[in-house]
């Protein structure tokens, strides 16, 4: 049904890099979210009432809660999709991760309500009447629960969503949650154990455990996660296929939202090229990089001696040296200044985090390995950390 809608609705509907074309997406599946969970709500409240259950009463304020997070959803694409103005010049894209871990503390707290009715039904125990009625509006809620996880789950993964991956989840949650309501129906039909209060408190723990891990996954692009290593690997192909570009580092991705990156990058281009040729080839590839991931690039020029065969030799001998130190280290902008008494040879080393040697301790290790190299070369180096 998603899909139908979504080529009669959207403009573009393949196109789902362009911003446009994701909120469309984001204001459709919301929409059909709002929807259905007021009717899954309707039908459950209906059913709670009618048989006497605190589980069922419960997942139906749950579906109830959905509706909520689904406005959530549908506001968040809305304002992510905001232009940029003066207080905001990089736009408003991470309102949809902030949207997203409203939903995620909206779970959160629907499974602590949920608790405290479980644990008020384990310590004073009523009996439960389900009637088939009943039971087919629990079995068609698991059903279209697991529609919604579906399609939030499929458009989520192609729009690269954290918001809907979160609402995924959720639905996910919650058809687990009415089946374990539906085994506990079927259970007080069959058996005079008090299963509802227990039923409810199981359904509780596992609906707070997906907040926790909804939370969990779009607060992380809110404080700055790295970026996959399908769009490095995506941006250093782009870059690279330009035969005028001999390497690259210092690449860092800013995220200011799906659909906003902004991306930087150092370019090594050979010293003996010409300026005027180097530079219009570095502003085709940000061009090209804008068009085709909806960033902002900017790239910086390095120039590298690609016909010194001395220098690419000291090189790789120098790279392979700072890997005995730790094999992910890699250097960059490296040269060399001959003097009288000695050469320095001069680079930056990129060291991962979580190196237990300080970047101190580090730099020490390499120079003592570059001194003892056959000549009289020092190492002047400079220790940073990598981005990606």
């Amino acid at each position: 049904m998603i899909s139908l809608l979504a080529r009669r609705w959207i403009p573009r509907w393949e196109e789902v890099q362009d911003p446009a074309v994701r909120r469309g997406y984001g204001v459709l599946c919301g929409a059909v979210g709002i929807g259905l969970n007021l009717l899954l709500f309707a039908g459950k409240l209906f059913a709670g009432l009618a048989s006497g259950s605190v589980s069922i009463t419960a997942d139906a304020f749950n579906n109830l809660s959905d509706a909520g997070s689904s406005v959530v959803t549908l506001l968040g694409f809305k304002l992510a999709a905001q232009k940029p103005d003066r207080d905001h010049p990089f736009g408003h894209g991470r309102m949809e991760y902030i949207s997203g871990l409203i939903v995620a503390m909206l779970i959160v707290l629907m499974g602590v309500e949920l608790l405290k009715s479980a644990a008020d039904k384990i310590l004073h125990p009523a009996a439960v009447l389900c009637t088939p009625v009943v039971l087919a509006i629990l079995a068609v809620s698991v059903l279209v629960k697991l529609y919604m996880w579906r399609y939030n789950r499929q458009v989520g993964r192609k729009i690269q969503s954290a918001a809907m991956a979160a609402t995924a989840a959720d639905s996910l949650s919650d058809a687990a949650a009415t089946s374990v309501v539906l085994l506990a129906a079927l259970l007080g039909q069959v058996t005079d154990l008090p299963v509802d209060g227990w039923c409810g408190l199981a359904v509780a723990m596992f609906i707070l455990r997906t907040g926790y891990q909804a939370a969990r996954e779009t607060i992380s692009p809110l404080l700055g996660q790295p970026p996959s290593k399908e769009l490095v690997r995506e941006i250093s192909d782009m870059v690279l296929s330009h035969p005028e570009v001999k390497g690259i580092h210092d690449l860092i991705i800013h995220d200011y939202g799906p659909g906003r990156l902004m991306i930087s990058l150092h370019a090594e281009v050979s010293e003996s090229g010409q300026l005027a040729v180097l530079h219009d080839a570095i502003d085709n590839i940000e061009r090209e990089l804008g068009e085709r991931l909806h960033c902002a690039a900017v790239i910086h020029m390095d120039p590298i001696a690609t016909d010194d065969a001395l220098v690419g030799a000291l090189r790789a001998q120098v790279a392979a040296l700072v890997r005995r130190v730790d094999e992910r280290i890699t250097i960059h902008d490296f040269r060399l200044v001959a003097g009288p008494t000695h050469t320095n040879l001069i680079f930056d080393a990129v060291v991962p985090f979580g190196m237990e040697m300080s970047d101190q301790e580090t730099a020490n290790a390499i120079r003592r390995l570059v001194e003892g190299m056959e000549g009289n070369y020092f190492a002047v180096v400079r220790v940073e950390k990598g981005y990606l």
